[in-house]
């Protein structure tokens, strides 16, 4: 088996960082997906205290106006986190739309202390590598 370095095929970006989330909305950093043919949405959670937490993407043409990524859009689907059973665990959906920009949203309610969450973009498959 040949061994092959994913480190220079690919390009990991932070959209949400690591952060307690109580209620309301955090829209994540947008990911600029230019230059590279595929990509995965990757949603960790950590310790989960309360509330619910439901992780979606959105995404862009141009970096300004957003829309809600639909069932076509993605290759799988995120799922909402509103117990232990379900913290400290890692979702991944693939992004297969056609716009240039990406980001996560989480959604957060009924949350006091909340739960830990963060979500990276890889973007994977470049047009010219070594990415890095």
């Amino acid at each position: 088996m040949a061994i092959r370095d994913l480190l220079r095929n690919q390009y990991v970006n932070q959209s949400l960082s690591p952060a307690a989330r109580t209620n309301g909305t955090g829209t994540g950093t947008a990911v600029d997906l230019r230059g590279y043919d595929a990509a995965v949405i990757t949603v960790s959670f950590g310790t989960w205290t309360d509330g619910t937490h439901t992780p979606s993407a959105i995404q862009s043409v141009d970096g300004t106006t957003y829309t809600a990524c639909g069932t076509a859009d993605l290759d799988g689907t995120f799922s909402a986190v509103s117990g232990t059973a379900s913290a400290n665990s890692l979702q991944q959906v693939g992004y297969i739309g056609t716009q240039r920009f990406v980001a996560v949203v989480m959604t957060t309610a009924g949350a006091t202390s909340g739960a830990l969450s963060q979500a990276n973009v890889i973007a994977g498959f470049p047009r010219n590598a070594p990415t890095q």
